[in-house]
């Protein structure tokens, strides 16, 4: 058995809307169909979500949970942050400060 974590890395970039809610939602499948078991988004290169966007984290959420997985947040600015507390989405996704403290909470459980 092995501690490795196991994890696929989704970074979007730019303005995380409709269009790109299309191609987050298809590369999470995507890796989700190559059977990674935890997916980790980093927002670091997002510097806006709209509804659209907020939806497919939400809608990616569900997905990667109905196959078993698990899915993660990680490197948000603060315009992100603002949102997922006034959407209550803070509550919905755990959220890291960072890839390393991700790494760092994953192997220290192990």
């Amino acid at each position: 058995m092995t501690s490795e974590l196991n994890y696929e890395v989704v970074r979007p970039n730019g303005i995380l809307d409709g269009t790109q809610a299309i191609q987050l939602r298809q590369e999470i499948g995507q890796r989700l169909d190559k059977k990674a078991e935890i997916i980790l988004i980093d927002l670091q290169e997002v510097t806006f979500i709209d509804s659209s966007g907020l939806g497919a984290l939400v809608s990616a959420l569900k997905m990667v949970r109905t196959r078993g997985g698990k899915l993660f947040i990680c490197s948000i600015n603060d315009q992100v942050r603002m949102l997922f507390e006034l959407t209550s989405m803070d509550r919905v996704f755990k959220v890291y400060k960072d890839e390393s403290a991700f790494k760092n909470e994953f192997t220290a459980s192990k």
